[in-house]
């Protein structure tokens, strides 16, 4: 199955994948994923947010719930997403070739827009589902071509007033989402499956900074209101004071008007992604940053404005459902830095998390990797507690 998904939404020049919500790769895996599931007799139901659920049995209550989502950052990896995907569907062949029959319903789900690469919100498609995100809110997101998700979903043939709230949640007893670790904790442990114990809390904040366009040659330097000087020197100080509270400060994108390489920039827009191990520490190391950026930019006579666009709070998994999965599994147990859909349902139903060993630890990249063994282990390790859950 991952072969089949590997030429999807993959870029000729770099090698990474490009599946964003409602574009052309993200509208082929939604054709692949009902494919796999009428491969096995499962029923798909699409929800009003683009979430798509593939049942083992008929839909009703106390539903185990696993999977992923298909969708990437730009130029992600392989396996970030879709591996917890194919590995829901594996374990139900692992299972069904036993002559195992679930006594409560089973349900693959794929999330939608869970990396949030187009409208920028991350883990869009579950936070719509339990009513963290505001429909009104989500369907105004622009993506940078300056569509709306409204316009975008109308266009894919969806109604933008289905979005929000979804009753299937109701029917949901227990959520299980395996994934490809996102560090090297396994590789040190020297165990290729895991049991997470925590999500950190993490957000994105847009940082516009504004100043006066002009001439890069004929302008002197102490004549200049150049934003770029500002969120250079936000950039140094967030790395400053993200390794000072052993916590995470990121911008990994940008966007400069006008644009010119012999102009001097009017405005400068920048995403920062900021995680630590609670909150109380997220959110001092937000504060500090945006006074490091306000300090900067009054130096230099340009102003900023700081927009909270996501922000998600710690997430402690479910203790009784843990301890059950790692003793089942002889699995070591782990946090992680990095945000799940798991994290978002864990407010609302028991939540579990499986990691696979990458054996780089790099993620979010092209070259992220899970060897073929670690896979298949997990999907066996995946297979055991359905069996565990659903019996």
């Amino acid at each position: 199955m991952l072969a089949d998904l590997a030429g999807i939404g993959r870029d000729p020049t770099t090698g990474g994948y490009r599946r964003h919500v409602w574009n052309d790769a993200d509208m082929l895996l939604r054709e692949w994923f009902v494919g796999e599931a009428a491969a096995r007799g499962m029923d798909v139901v699409e929800d009003g947010n683009g979430n798509q659920l593939a049942w083992w049995g008929s839909p009703g209550p106390d539903a185990l719930l696993t999977g992923s989502h298909l969708d990437s950052v730009p130029d992600g990896g392989a396996y970030d997403g879709p591996l917890g995907v194919v590995s829901s569907f594996a374990a139900i062949d692992r299972l069904r070739a036993d002559g195992f029959t679930p006594s409560r319903p089973v349900v693959v789900g794929s999330f939608a827009d869970e990396e949030g690469a187009r409208f920028g919100i991350a883990c869009a498609g579950s936070q719509l589902v339990t009513g963290a995100l505001a429909a009104d809110r989500a369907l105004a997101q622009k993506d940078r071509d300056g569509l709306t998700m409204a316009e975008v979903m109308a266009a894919r043939g969806r109604d933008p007033r289905a979005v929000g709230r979804a009753d299937w949640l109701g029917d949901i007893g227990t959520f299980v989402e395996l994934h490809v670790e996102q560090g090297r904790s396994l590789v040190h442990s020297g165990a290729p499956v895991g049991v997470a114990t925590a999500i950190w809390p993490h957000g994105r904040w847009r940082l516009d900074f504004c100043g006066e366009a002009n001439h890069a040659g004929a302008t002197l330097m102490q004549d200049r209101h150049d934003p770029m000087q500002a969120y250079a020197a936000t950039v140094l100080a967030s790395r400053r004071l993200a390794t000072e509270a052993s916590a995470r400060a990121t911008f990994g994108r940008l966007e400069v008007e006008p644009g010119g390489t012999n102009a001097i920039p009017s405005r400068v827009r920048a995403w920062l992604d900021a995680r630590a191990s609670d909150d109380e520490s997220l959110e001092h190391l937000v504060e500090q940053v945006v006074a490091e950026a306000r300090a900067a930019s009054d130096l230099d006579g340009t102003s900023v404005e700081v927009t909270a666009e996501s922000v998600s709070p710690a997430v402690d998994f479910d203790v009784p459902l843990r301890d059950r999965l790692a003793e089942l599994l002889d699995a070591p147990v782990l946090p992680t830095g990095a945000g799940h859909d798991a994290g978002v349902l864990s407010a609302h139903v028991p939540t579990a998390m499986l990691f696979v060993r990458n054996p780089t630890g790099v993620s979010h990249s092209p070259v992220e990797h899970a060897d073929d063994g670690d896979c298949e282990a997990g999907v066996v390790a995946l297979a055991a507690v359905m069996r565990e859950l659903a019996s």
